[in-house]
């Protein structure tokens, strides 16, 4: 595979993306701000990038995979200078979680710069991203497509071309998030309602699971609960901003959405009690407080 490819966060999703793209045979260029992360990347066969620029410096493709959009923003077009130093008719590939509305004026900004971009957040979490089975949820011009084929195939089990508007893949980003970041509040509140009226934990855990109750997120972040391991796979954090940008693009839609609305606010209320960096399943810690229901043991 001749295509190079700059990284821009190694976090648990970028880091299982470069390491695919190394095991495909592409050439891999990684920058992070935690240099542990570019020496585990270059540990796996990437290679170091000491700037966000020397990372886009001869890339084909520019994956940015950040916290959110002030931090892309700021990788492309501000100190990082990423998207200066990419030759021209190079891919920014913006996965990040960030409102279409971003995802748009980023795009335009980026063909005046004689740049394409692949709108393509993803899902499907840290391990998924490691074995390369990612789902994206991308769309773009068939040119972009093209030139990212070979890469999507390397990071995805599943790529959906939504369109080619740049902002579709955001947008199918945001519906999973209002579902997913709803399904973990009613998981919370699920379990506190089991655990007041004295159904054992695991019971009601296995019971759902086979039952039409049940979802991905209660079955994944349920187990988390059972443990009693708050290690973050996806921070309670995340919520409040995936939520919000929900929340954001229904007001500008003029749409109704509380569910979306009650769940956010019960994520900022875990964020305000310090539970931001903790896994977010600990979304289930406000209702016990509220209950009264204590769920060590």
């Amino acid at each position: 595979m001749s295509q190079t490819v700059g990284v821009i966060g190694l976090g648990a999703m970028g880091m299982g993306m470069a390491q695919s793209l190394v095991r495909a045979g592409f050439v891999v260029k990684g920058y992070d701000i935690a240099p542990a992360a570019v020496q585990v990347l270059v540990d796996a066969g990437g290679h170091a990038a000491a700037t966000v620029a020397e990372a886009a410096s001869g890339a084909d493709v520019l994956i940015v995979m950040v916290v959110n959009a002030a931090q892309a923003e700021d990788v492309l077009f501000g100190a990082g200078r990423g998207a200066a130093a990419l030759p021209a008719g190079s891919v920014v590939m913006l996965s990040c979680t960030v409102s279409p509305d971003f995802a748009r004026r980023t795009a335009e900004r980026l063909s005046e710069m004689g740049l394409e971009m692949l709108d393509a957040p993803v899902s499907g979490g840290p391990v998924r991203s490691a074995e390369g089975a990612l789902s994206v949820m991308a769309s773009g011009s068939p040119s972009v497509f093209e030139k990212c084929s070979a890469l999507l195939d390397a990071v995805a089990a599943n790529v959906y071309r939504m369109g080619d508007a740049p902002g579709l893949g955001s947008v199918m980003k945001s519906i999973n998030q209002l579902l997913a970041g709803v399904h973990l509040a009613a998981m919370g509140e699920a379990f506190v309602f089991g655990a007041k009226q004295g159904i054992d934990a695991q019971q009601m855990y296995d019971v759902i699971c086979a039952s039409a109750g049940g979802s991905w997120m209660f079955q994944n972040r349920g187990q988390h609960i059972l443990d009693n391991d708050y290690t973050p796979a996806s921070a309670v954090d995340i919520w409040g901003k995936d939520l919000g940008i929900v929340l954001e693009a229904g007001k500008a839609n003029k749409l109704a959405l509380p569910l979306a609305a009650v769940a956010h606010q019960l994520f900022l209320a875990a964020s305000a009690q310090g539970m931001g960096r903790m896994d977010d399943a600990a979304i289930v810690k406000i209702y016990a407080q509220l209950a009264g229901v204590e769920l060590e043991g």
